[in-house]
């Protein structure tokens, strides 16, 4: 049902990176935000930032807190009212003066591996090439299938899927819910066995990020969904605990079964040979963090932070 909004202005200022993914899932944002406040008006407002520009490998030149920056600067200037990020972009450390009013509800956060040759990461040939800009993707990779071979890769899904193409090579990881929201069809994505490939922190999920008490808080929060916020708090703290940013070869994933939540973490360097591997439950985002730490720290965390130089 829509709720009217009680704001003195019905228009908001929402910002976005410029990518094709970023602006179709801001739109979704602004849409669903319109549906729900009668007579509210949202506007997109692209924002190019950092890390759309600068090359190289995130870990090198300052991690995936670059493709936030400018949208926090903007909130905090009064210039936007709220940004939306792909959670697995958005630092753990909090802005001060900056909050996450709500968290849609999550779409498939399992990766996708893009090829002609396999469905899975097991029927692919001996000395297959993939490609991944992820240092998490590539651990598991070859965890699983160390006759393989990783290539690195940045930028959008666009970019990815025709360097794949062009290069002939083996296949590309991607996220689904970049795909899905998107709305890519006629190309081979095969979703991959989170269990297997387990997804990264927050993937699937968006955040709304608004200024601290600001009049956007409460129209954002009606779009919040509670499980998908609880596995956001579960799975960066994992982040936290580990002392981790957005480009340690960490996943996280967790969900929601029987009233309970189950939550999976794997640690591991990026030549997949050191691995520590967690499974954690309980009533609250918090229990389940404690279980599955303590679990990773019982299979060597501390040894593979080490030899992360962490």
């Amino acid at each position: 049902m829509n709720t009217t909004s009680d704001t003195t202005s019905n228009r908001l200022r929402l910002g976005t990176r410029q990518s094709r993914l970023a602006m179709a899932q801001s739109g979704q944002v602004a849409r669903a935000l319109e549906a729900r406040h009668t007579g509210l008006s949202v506007e997109l407002v692209p924002i190019i930032t950092r890390g759309d520009v600068e090359k190289g490998a995130l870990a090198e030149i300052g991690g995936k807190g670059l493709f936030t920056q400018e949208l926090e600067q903007g909130l905090l200037a009064g210039d936007l009212d709220l940004a939306v990020h792909s959670l697995k972009d958005l630092p753990v450390t909090p802005v001060p003066g900056l909050e996450v009013a709500a968290y849609p509800r999550r779409v498939d956060p399992r990766d996708a591996l893009i090829s002609n040759l396999a469905e899975d990461l097991d029927g692919l040939p001996a000395d297959s090439l993939l490609l991944t800009g992820a240092g998490r993707r590539q651990a598991q990779i070859l965890r699983r299938r160390s006759d393989c071979r990783v290539g690195a890769i940045r930028g959008n899904v666009d970019t990815r899927l025709r360097l794949w193409r062009e290069g002939g090579h083996a296949g590309v990881i991607l996220a689904m819910a970049g795909l899905e929201r998107l709305g890519l069809d006629g190309i081979p994505a095969h979703p991959l066995d989170p269990e297997i490939m387990v997804p990264a922190p927050g993937q699937g999920i968006l955040a709304l990020q608004v200024k601290e008490g600001s009049r956007a808080h409460a129209l954002c929060a009606a779009l919040n969904d509670a499980e998908t916020a609880q596995q956001a708090a579960a799975e960066r703290r994992i982040v936290a605990a580990l002392g981790g940013d957005c480009t340690l070869p960490l996943a996280a994933w967790a969900q929601h079964r029987q009233g309970a939540m189950r939550l999976l973490a794997v640690l591991a360097t990026t030549d997949g040979q050191q691995v520590a591997q967690g499974e954690g439950h309980g009533a609250t985002p918090e229990a389940a963090a404690e279980t599955c730490l303590a679990a990773l720290h019982r299979d060597g965390a501390a040894d593979v932070l080490k030899a992360l130089g962490r």
